[in-house]
């Protein structure tokens, strides 16, 4: 961080208006006091967030310096944004937030391993804001407090909003990161997930330099210590599937691969939990107690009892708690070497089969696609299913090339012999609207196969189209469930859809310029 930067940040440090390192329960209290959220009947707190209900990817910036312009992705994830725009962006918001009553400082780490851990600060104008980050990050111990220099400082101050025509901004928000001064300057949203998904970012740009792997998964362990990694975009069941009784939870979204193993990089979960139930998640229903922080949910005005169903405000419902709030976690957030990895996607064109074997280059093809189905209603403007493609599982997240991810993806499979299979958790028998979801109870037998070890000898089919390796026996599960063109009634309809699928991946594709040819050969689609 340069000179400029340390001394305004430690201007506003020694402020008599900074509050630094308060308890769960004084938190709470300030956001009571403070009108920013109320209580909820089982404790926790719920705050609303305004217009801005999600993350704002078109207002997010990396600002181009000498010493990362070079190594960063530039495009429409990668925004650039001149040193001159941030330093006035920074320099105002710093003055606002000196001239606040009251400014809250949260120190904590990114990383659950020690060796690979980042120290980082979170400077917030909302007390619930700090609330979230005490929930989401990991809270350090008083004698991790005595030598905690912060390697990276958040600054959030949703009420300073851009005025586009001066400061250079596409609107009054802005995300801004400075790898350079180790800032992200966070302004004009309310929104408690730019926080935790800025730090995913910057772990995504500084964990690769240490020969670590970021991924943007779930992870657990078995009671033989074997671990597994879930990848997956929303609505293909990485949270379900990876809640398992029968393994113990490591993490449930960001997570590093270093030469020691998993860690993870977060200290709670950010669950989403429209149409939410005991019944459907009990981990996450009961995990929202005093501490926890719900965002956007809608509450009975008397009772305070939370209504889950409820999408006025927005789909993205969100609950924030720590993860010693659910049982049945590795803590500290740590394990070995991946013995299996899955990705999940739900195809609402019904073509890929419910699970296959991947080999290295298929397995780095998949990884770099990233492909699911979004479906009607999930986003505004979509009417029908759309393929839709997000590199590493995770596009809106890194700062480096993708090739660069998928490289070291690579060598780790070969280096620890970890297992990769797709798993289609959409639809069989046709596509969306004509056949039919694909049972859990079937998914979970699939998935507990692989991780039991039972699918690395059994025999397989090659899928015509895809050229996926097709187990063609799996316990608890029919046969010729597993075959996807044996569950459609129309052959020159599955044909059709099929191949349509398959070009739509290799368009997208093309777009990885600099990846080696053999892994669109190997890995892709062959037909």
């Amino acid at each position: 961080m340069n000179s400029v930067s340390i001394t305004e940040l430690n201007d506003l440090l020694k402020g008599e208006n900074i509050q630094v390192q308060l308890s769960v329960p004084q938190l709470v209290e300030k956001v009571l006091n403070r009108n920013e959220g109320v209580l909820t009947s089982t404790g926790a707190i719920r705050a609303t967030t305004g217009k801005y209900t999600g993350r704002s990817p078109k207002d997010k910036y990396t600002v181009e310096e000498a010493s990362s312009k070079d190594k960063i992705d530039w495009g429409s994830v990668n925004q650039p944004i001149s040193e001159a725009v941030f330093n006035n962006l920074y320099n105002k918001v710093i003055a606002f937030l000196k001239e606040k009553e009251e400014v809250f400082v949260f120190k904590g780490f990114a990383g659950a391993d020690k060796k690979h851990r980042m120290p980082i600060q979170v400077i917030n104008e909302y007390a619930w804001h700090n609330l979230f980050a005490h929930q989401l990050f990991i809270r350090p111990t008083e004698e991790d407090l005595l030598d905690h220099e912060s390697e990276f400082t958040v600054i959030s101050a949703p009420n300073f909003k851009a005025d586009p025509a001066v400061d250079g901004t596409a609107s009054e928000t802005f995300i801004i990161v400075s790898f350079e001064r180790r800032i992200v300057l966070i302004g004009g949203t309310e929104y408690a997930g730019e926080m935790k998904k800025s730090i995913f970012s910057v772990m995504n740009y500084m964990l690769p330099e240490n020969g670590i792997l970021p991924m943007h998964c779930s992870a657990n362990v078995g009671r033989e210590g074997d671990v597994a990694l879930f990848f997956g975009l929303s609505g293909t069941g990485k949270t379900t599937l990876s809640a398992d009784p029968n393994r113990r939870l490591i993490g449930d979204d960001e997570h590093g691969w270093s030469p020691n193993g998993v860690f993870n990089i977060e200290g709670g979960c950010y669950a989403k939990c429209i149409d939410l139930t005991r019944e459907k998640e009990p981990q996450i229903f009961d995990a929202i107690r005093f501490g926890a922080v719900l965002e956007n949910v809608v509450l009975d005005k008397e009772t305070r009892v939370a209504d889950y169903a409820d999408n006025t405000l927005t789909e993205n419902t969100r609950a924030a708690y720590q993860l010693q709030a659910i049982d049945n976690i590795v803590d500290p957030s740590i394990a070995g070497h991946p013995n299996t990895i899955i990705f999940l996607t739900a195809d609402a064109s019904g073509v890929l089969p419910p699970i296959s074997k991947l080999n290295k280059e298929q397995a780095m093809y998949h990884f770099l696609s990233g492909y699911t189905s979004k479906l009607a209603g999930t986003e505004r403007g979509i009417t029908s299913p759309q393929a839709t493609f997000s590199t590493c599982f995770g596009s809106p997240f890194l700062p480096l090339p993708a090739q660069q991810y998928a490289e070291m993806l690579g060598k780790k499979i070969d280096e620890h012999n970890a297992k990769v299979f797709l798993v289609n958790t959409g639809w069989t028998g046709g596509e969306y609207g004509v056949g039919s979801r694909m049972k859990l109870a079937y998914t979970r037998a699939m998935v507990e196969a692989a991780l039991e070890g039972e699918l690395n000898s059994v025999e397989t089919v090659t899928d015509q189209v895809f050229g996926l390796e097709i187990p063609q026996h799996v316990t608890g599960v029919p046969d010729e469930v597993l075959l996807p063109n044996k569950t459609w009634p129309d052959q020159d309809a599955y044909n059709v859809k099929a191949k349509e699928l398959a070009n739509e991946f290799r368009e997208n594709f093309k777009k990885f310029g600099n990846i080696s040819s053999e892994i669109a050969e190997k890995g892709g689609p062959i037909a």
